[in-house]
């Protein structure tokens, strides 16, 4: 075993890398990979991806630290958390699409493990707002059927685990101020304006 180690750790870069994607690979073909990750360049700075077997589980801004995300993660989903980007070569192609104009749906499968109750209710219906419109909180509260629930569709909506794919960020204040974002105000001003142009 000691000898696996030393060549491993006097391996050069690129043989760390194809021993990473090999882990990879054989963790995912035997079923021992349940939280799969990656980062990617956006304009919005670098966004983690995260997805479970079952869809795209995570989105986090370059505002949220990554390493505390993935933590999250591995107490709350599962402990066995790999980089592996491949899974997520889907997600982050629509998502390169999205933001150069060229994709305004996303076709990707999305696990609400994250979210239950009420707040997967308002998430399943942020995905009907289409592209370049916005609701108020209030409408989206009315929407599923909870009239009086504003302050509650506006948690669902701060707490999306998965921002942009589910479209968080069209549900807008009353007033049409723009109201908070996991992402930050101008991430959120600056989606809106994409989705405008």
């Amino acid at each position: 075993m000691s000898g696996l180690l030393d060549g491993i750790a006097g391996a050069d870069d690129a043989t760390l890398v194809r021993l990473h994607a090999d882990l990879a690979a054989r963790a995912a073909r035997d079923g021992l990979l349940d939280v799969a990750y990656r980062t990617l360049d956006s304009p919005l700075g670098a966004l983690l991806l995260a997805a479970t077997p079952a869809g795209l589980v995570r989105v986090a801004f370059q505002g949220e630290d990554h390493d505390a995300v993935l933590a999250a993660l591995a107490a709350t989903v599962s402990s066995r958390v790999l980089e592996a980007p491949a899974p997520l070569d889907g997600v982050a192609r629509q998502l390169d699409e999205y933001f150069a104009g060229r994709r305004r749906t996303f076709d990707v499968a999305v696990d609400l493990h994250l979210a239950a109750g009420f707040r997967r209710v308002v998430l399943q219906h942020l995905r009907e707002i289409p592209y370049g419109a916005t609701e108020s909180y209030a409408t989206v509260a009315r929407a599923v059927g909870s009239p009086r629930a504003v302050r509650a569709a506006g948690s669902a909506c701060a707490t999306n685990p998965v921002p942009l794919v589910v479209p968080c960020h069209r549900v807008v204040r009353s007033d049409g101020t723009i109201g908070q974002y996991r992402g930050g105000p101008e991430a959120k001003r600056a989606l809106l304006a994409l989705e405008a142009a």
